[in-house]
C-alpha cells in the first residue's frame, strides 16, 4: 500500500498548491502523471502477486478509522485510473497552455483532486468513506465540466450532470444505509440477509446508483451534455474511467450479495443491449463530434454490462466457462474501452484545439494538415469498431464466445442468442458511425476557412495520441497476456464453488487471433515496402477526386455528417424523431437553399422533461414560504423543533 498512498499524497498536495497559487500549469501535470505511474506500478503488482494489503488510516472519527485495501478487483481499477489519468494529463500541459495561469492553476486543482478521489473511491472498503470519496469525485468532476463557464451551454450541461450524480448517490445512501449498521460500515460487515426485500433490493439500489454514474439508459441524459463540453483531457477521463467507477461499484457490490439469482443476468442483459443500441444508435446521428462520442461512451458500457450479464446467468447455471468468460470480456472491455475512447477524445480535441470546431459539417481535409492525429484518430476509431488487431475485437470477441457458450445452459439459451444479434447489430452501427466520424472530419476537402488553416497539435498533445494508439495495438496483440493478468480479479467475483482450475484451454482461441493479428501487421508491411519499391524512380501525380463532369467543384458537394448515415438512420426514424427545417429553393433561378436536421434525446425529451417541468411547478408552489425574512425562519425552526417533541413524547 506504500506506493498507491504515496501517490495520493502528491495528488492531494499538489491540488492544494495549485488550488492557492498561481504556478499548478507544471507542478498540476507533472503530479498527475507520477502518480498515475505510481498506480500502475502498484496494481500491476498486486494483480501478478496475488497480494491484497490493507491498511487502517490512524484518524478517529465516528465509523471507525478508514481503511483502504488494494485486492485484485481494485487493482484492474487502479490500473485503469492511473493509466488514463497520467496520459490525459501529459495532454492536458498542452491543451491548457493558451489559458490564464490562474485558470489553470485552478483546472489542474480539481484535476487531481478528481483522480485522488478515483483511487480512493476503488481503495474503500467502508460504506461512510466511500460515499465521502464518492461525493468529493462528483464534485471535482464539476467544476471540471464547468471549466469554460462562459461559454454558451455550458453551466447548464455542469447542472445537468450534478443533478444526475447526486440522484445516483441517493440511492447508494439508502442501499449503504440498509447493509450497514450504527456501529460499523466496514464492507466485511455487510449481510444482506438482514435487509428488508434481500439481496434483489440491494442489487436494485446499486444498479440505480452505479448505473447512473455509468451512464445506463435511461440514466445517461448527462453525459451527452457534460462531455461535450468539458476540456478534451477531462472528457477522456471521465468517460475513459470515470464512468467504469460506477461499473466497479456494481462488480463490488455483487461480491457482498452471494451467488446471484438467473433474474439478475437478465436484467443486466436487457439493459445491456437497450444501453448498447440506443447509444449506438444516437452516436450514429450527431453533428458534434465530442456529442457523438458521449454517446458512443453509452454504447460501450452497454456491451460492459451485457457481458457482465452473462457472466451473472453463467455463475447462476454453475457454468464456470459462461461465467469466466462473460466476467472476463467485462473486465477487458472496462481497459479496452479507457484507452481508445481516451485517444478519441483526445483526437477530438486537438481537431477542437486547431480548428476552433467540432462540428463536423464545418470540417474535412484535416488528414493533410493534421497527419499525426489523424493517424491517431484512424486507430482508435477502428479499435472502437472492434478490428482486428486492435484491442477492442479482443475483449468483444469474448463477449461473443461466452454468448454462444451459454445458448447450451438450458432455460438461458435465448439469452445468448439475443446477445449475439444485438451485438452483431450494435457493432454494424458502430462501424458506419466511425467511418461517418473520420471521413467527414479528415478526408475530403475542408469546408470551413478554419479547417482549411489547422495546423498539428503539439508535441505534449501528440505524445499522449501515439502512446495510446501504441497500447491500443499492444493491448490487442496481447490479449492471452492480459487474460492472465486479469485472472485473480475475475477469481475474486466467482463463487467459492467455482475453481479456475477446471478451465482447461477455455481461451485457447487468444493466442491463434493475436498471431493472425501480427501476420495482418506484417502484410500489410510488407504490401507498403514493395509499393515504395515499385513507385521509386516514377512521378506520382495527384488531382481532384471524380467530380461528375463539374467544371468547378466546391466542398458543399461532399457529403455531410447527417447525408452520409441516411440511409441508415431513416430505418430508426421511429425512435430518433429527428427534426428538419427546410427552406427549399424558389423561383427559375433560386439563389438559397437549407436543409438543417436535429435529433434530441427521445429519453430526455420524453421522461426526464415533464418530470423536470412539474418539480419547477411544484417548487414554484411553495416559494412564498421562502421569503428570506429572518424571523420567519426562526418560526420555521420553532416549528420544527415542537412537532419533533411531540412526535416523540407520543
Amino acid at each position: 500500500m506504500v506506493l498507491p498512498l504515496i501517490g495520493l499524497i502528491v495528488l492531494l498536495a499538489s491540488a492544494v498548491v495549485c488550488g492557492l497559487s498561481k504556478r499548478g500549469d507544471v507542478l498540476g501535470p507533472c503530479a498527475a502523471t507520477i502518480a498515475g505511474a505510481l498506480a500502475v506500478f502498484a496494481g500491476g503488482q498486486s494483480l501478478l502477486t496475488g497480494a491484497s494489503p490493507t491498511i487502517t488510516l490512524p484518524i478517529p472519527l465516528p465509523f471507525g478509522a478508514p481503511r483502504l485495501e488494494i485486492d485484485p478487483l481494485t487493482a484492474w481499477f487502479v490500473i485503469v485510473i492511473g493509466m488514463i489519468g497520467a496520459m490525459a494529463a501529459v495532454y492536458g500541459h498542452s491543451y491548457l497552455s493558451n489559458q490564464p495561469r490562474r485558470t489553470i492553476s485552478l483546472s489542474w486543482c480539481w484535476y487531481n483532486l478528481l483522480l485522488a478521489a478515483m483511487l480512493l473511491v476503488v481503495l474503500a472498503r467502508d460504506g461512510f468513506f466511500f460515499l465521502v470519496f464518492w461525493e468529493v469525485m462528483s464534485l471535482s468532476s464539476f467544476f471540471l465540466v464547468v471549466h469554460d463557464h462562459e461559454k454558451c451551454g455550458v453551466v447548464r450541461a455542469g447542472w445537468t450532470y450534478l443533478i444526475a450524480t447526486h440522484l445516483g448517490t441517493a440511492f447508494l445512501l439508502v442501499m449503504f444505509m440498509l447493509l450497514g449498521s450504527p456501529d460499523s460500515m466496514d464492507f466485511v460487515h455487510f449481510n444482506p440477509a438482514v435487509v428488508p426485500g434481500g439481496a434483489s433490493l440491494i442489487f436494485a439500489l446499486a444498479l440505480v446508483g452505479f448505473g447512473t454514474k455509468a451512464g445506463l439508459v435511461p440514466l445517461h441524459v448527462w453525459l451527452p451534455e457534460a462531455h461535450p463540453v468539458a476540456p478534451s483531457h477531462v472528457s477522456a477521463l471521465m468517460s475513459g474511467v470515470m464512468v467504469k467507477i460506477g461499473i466497479y461499484g456494481l462488480l463490488r457490490v455483487l461480491t457482498f450479495l452471494g451467488p446471484p439469482p438467473s433474474g439478475w443476468g437478465w436484467v443486466m442483459i436487457f439493459i445491456g443491449v437497450v444501453t448498447g443500441l440506443t447509444g449506438v444508435i444516437f452516436a450514429l446521428v450527431q453533428h458534434d463530434l465530442k456529442r457523438l462520442l458521449a454517446y458512443s461512451t453509452v454504447e460501450n458500457i452497454g456491451i460492459i454490462v451485457l457481458a457482465l450479464g452473462l457472466g451473472v446467468l453463467g455463475i447462476a447455471a454453475g457454468n464456470i466457462v459462461v461465467a469466466t468468460m462473460g466476467i472476463c470480456a467485462a473486465l477487458l472491455h472496462t481497459l479496452n474501452h479507457a484507452l481508445f475512447k481516451s485517444l478519441l477524445f483526445l483526437g477530438a480535441g486537438a481537431v477542437l484545439h486547431a480548428a476552433g470546431t467540432g462540428r463536423m459539417d464545418r470540417l474535412g481535409g484535416m488528414l493533410r494538415y493534421m497527419p499525426y492525429t489523424g493517424a491517431a484518430f484512424l486507430v482508435g476509431a477502428a479499435a472502437i469498431s472492434a478490428l482486428p488487431p486492435l484491442n477492442g475485437f479482443v475483449s468483444e470477441f469474448l463477449v461473443y464466445a461466452a454468448a454462444f457458450h451459454v445458448m447450451s445452459v438450458g432455460a438461458s439459451a435465448w439469452s445468448g442468442l439475443i446477445a449475439v444479434a444485438a451485438m452483431a447489430l450494435i457493432g454494424g452501427l458502430a462501424v458506419a458511425c466511425f467511418t461517418k466520424a473520420f471521413g467527414i472530419i479528415f478526408l475530403g476537402s475542408p469546408r470551413s476557412k478554419t479547417a482549411s488553416q489547422a495546423r498539428e497539435a503539439p508535441a505534449g498533445m501528440r505524445t499522449a495520441m501515439i502512446l495510446l494508439a501504441l497500447l491500443c495495438l499492444g493491448a490487442g496483440l496481447g490479449g492471452p497476456w492480459l487474460v492472465g493478468l486479469v485472472m485473480p480479479a475475475i477469481s475474486q467475483l466467482l463463487p467459492v464453488s467455482m475453481s479456475l482450475n477446471e478451465l482447461q484451454g477455455i481461451f485457447h482461441m487468444l493466442p491463434w487471433i493475436s498471431y493472425a493479428g501480427l501476420g495482418l501487421l506484417i502484410g500489410t508491411a510488407l504490401l507498403l515496402g514493395l509499393r515504395a519499391v515499385l513507385l521509386r524512380g516514377r512521378e506520382i501525380r495527384s488531382g481532384e477526386t471524380w467530380d461528375c463532369g463539374y467544371a468547378a467543384p466546391s466542398p458543399r458537394m461532399q457529403y455531410s455528417a447527417a447525408s452520409f448515415v441516411q440511409p441508415i438512420g431513416s430505418m430508426f426514424a421511429g425512435l430518433m424523431r429527428t427534426r428538419r427545417r427546410l427552406q427549399a429553393p424558389q423561383g427559375l433561378f433560386p439563389t438559397a437553399a437549407r436543409l438543417e436536421t436535429e435529433t434530441p434525446d427521445f429519453f430526455v425529451q420524453s421522461c426526464f422533461a415533464p418530470i423536470v417541468r412539474g418539480l419547477a411547478r411544484l417548487a414554484a408552489a411553495f416559494r412564498d414560504l421562502q421569503q428570506g425574512r429572518t424571523h420567519l425562519c426562526i418560526l420555521y425552526i420553532v416549528a420544527t423543533l415542537l412537532l419533533m417533541l411531540i412526535w416523540h413524547l407520543g
